[in-house]
């Protein structure tokens, strides 16, 4: 029974969570970093209550230590180095090394 609610939990934060981080990309686009930045946070938040990860298409676009959406050329810098992408956020400054697949 308890796996069954779960599981029906899971699925609707996972709904959630796509919803605001696509509310949370529209308003990067349109240049309200704040709002974006509350959006990606509590789409954050149900992930960690409900123990669900963030969808793999808005993973890299989402900073980790500030909660901001990322942008290229606003808010972040790609840069493409020995087989790594490093994605640098001009808020905070954290950089983020990803591997080519």
């Amino acid at each position: 029974m308890w796996r069954v609610k779960r599981k029906k939990w899971a699925e609707i934060a996972r709904e959630r969570m796509l919803i605001l981080l696509s509310l949370a990309h529209d308003e990067a686009l349109s240049h309200n970093f704040e709002r974006a930045r509350r959006y990606v946070f509590l789409a954050r938040k149900i992930g960690m209550k409900y123990n669900v990860s963030l969808p793999r298409k808005f993973k890299r676009n989402v900073c980790k230590k500030c909660c901001s959406f990322l942008i290229p050329g606003y808010n972040a810098v790609y840069r493409l180095k020995r087989k790594k992408i490093t994605i640098l956020c001009k808020n905070c400054g954290r950089r983020m090394r990803v591997p080519y697949k």
